[in-house]
């Protein structure tokens, strides 16, 4: 079945008070004049700027398009370790929170195979739009900010346990240490901790000091008087033996055999750290990124570059930079969604100042698109059918006009946060 990717209308010079303009912003597309009409062709996204824009220079507000719904882009769920996000939603739930905003929710769900209770194992998060039409951040986003956040909690974490003698004292222990998760078998058994090493490390001390004694819970808001515990310490305690150093993501210990070592000096499992390069190519624990992200943006596309000086909303003291990005239609890969298969190609406009600050950002989008990050083979948000070439999670601004809800400007953020969306994958 074949879809319809060129769309054509006519404009007639009659509706508009000054030509000169008309012809000016026509110039940006592709136009074919007869007598007082112009044939404009291009792709729905390139006709839909084109309306936003003529509507600026009409002044009819009834001339209003109204502008489809699109349905949020999808991006990939993630399966990270349930004991780690169990920390972060009870724990660190303030971040999580700030990393979704308001237009996100990050859900998460046990992984085809785990058991529902069983926190050690393996959780699925999905994330999704709480509105219809699509925000102005592009939730692949919100997904690489999560990533990022969920590696370095992850490789902070450690797991310990406290006797079972100490569950009657479980609320004292939870006030004195609230940093650190305590959850146990249904009130019997040890004590299962997970936090941040320097936290647990605290908690080792104290158990430590007060082993068959009775004293109190030094903590940082004070004294908690805390019966005698009167049991052993924990399985860390010195005389044990020594114990393989924990995996920072799974938090389980590393053989000899598995572990893998980066130039930064941070060790993980081999199977973990695969898995976490296959988000993103950086040390989970300090950040340094290890390679150059490449993405899955079809091969043979072009990215041309044009000026004007004609200025943006909010930006009247300078031109205008157009992009004009266009990727043929092509065969899937091994890293594309269904590999053998053909996709549709697009034709993309987009626009930023021409100012010292649209200059670097305009320098940083020609590193993204040479490493292949810009697009990507996906369901499209316009149209909803799937194997076409899509956005990949960088946010451009593909109207002049209307403001971020019309993905245009005026958006004084609007540079500084696709820098930051930017130096999320490496580039700045």
């Amino acid at each position: 079945m074949e879809f319809i990717t060129d769309i054509s209308v006519i404009v007639d010079e009659a509706d508009f008070t000054d030509p000169g303009r008309l012809e000016e912003i026509l110039r940006s597309y592709r136009s074919e004049k007869r007598a007082s009409y112009h044939t404009v062709r291009g792709t729905f996204e390139e006709l839909e700027d084109l309306s936003i824009r003529l509507l600026e220079v009409t002044g009819r507000s009834e001339a209003v398009p109204c502008r489809p719904t699109r349905a949020p882009p999808h991006v990939k769920p993630v399966d990270v370790s349930g004991a780690v996000m169990a920390y972060i939603q009870q724990k660190r739930a303030e971040e999580l929170r700030r990393i979704q905003g308001s237009s996100f929710a990050i859900e998460t769900q046990p992984h085809l195979g785990t058991a529902h209770h069983h926190p050690s194992g393996t959780v699925r998060v999905t994330f999704r739009s709480r509105h219809a039409s699509s925000p102005p951040v592009h939730p692949g986003f919100v997904r690489e900010r999560f990533v990022t956040f969920y590696q370095r909690t992850a490789s902070d974490l450690q797991v310990t346990s406290v006797p079972a003698s100490w569950q009657r004292n479980l609320k004292d222990l939870q006030g004195a240490f609230p940093n650190l998760l305590f959850e146990s078998a249904r009130g019997h058994g040890p004590l299962t901790v997970t936090g941040p090493f320097m936290h647990v490390a605290r908690i080792k001390d104290f158990l430590l000091q007060n082993k068959g004694s009775s004293s109190g819970v030094q903590a940082d808001g004070g004294l908690v008087d805390v019966a005698s515990a009167g049991t052993q310490g924990p399985s860390s305690a010195p005389g044990e033996g020594p114990t393989e150093d924990p995996c920072p993501i799974c938090m389980e210990p590393m053989a000899t055999a598995e572990k893998e070592t980066l130039r930064c000096k941070h060790s993980f499992c081999g199977s973990c750290l695969k898995r976490a390069f296959a988000y993103k190519p950086v040390c989970p624990t300090c950040g340094e990124l290890h390679g150059t992200l490449i993405g899955t943006q079809p091969d043979g596309g072009k990215m041309k570059v044009t000026k004007t000086s004609s200025s943006l909303p909010g930006n009247e003291q300078h031109g205008t930079i157009t992009i004009r990005y266009c990727i043929p239609r092509g065969i899937q890969r091994e890293e594309h969604p269904s590999p053998g298969q053909p996709y549709e190609g697009t034709s993309r406009t987009a626009y930023l100042p021409d100012s010292p600050e649209g200059a670097r950002t305009l320098a940083l989008l020609r590193r993204a698109f040479d490493q292949k990050l810009i697009f990507t083979v996906g369901r499209s948000t316009t149209s909803g059918r799937d194997n076409a070439v899509t956005w990949n999670d960088i946010h451009h601004k593909t109207s002049t006009h209307g403001g971020p809800t019309r993905y245009g400007y005026p958006d004084p953020e609007y540079l500084s946060r696709v820098q930051e969306e930017l130096k999320v994958k490496g580039i700045e």
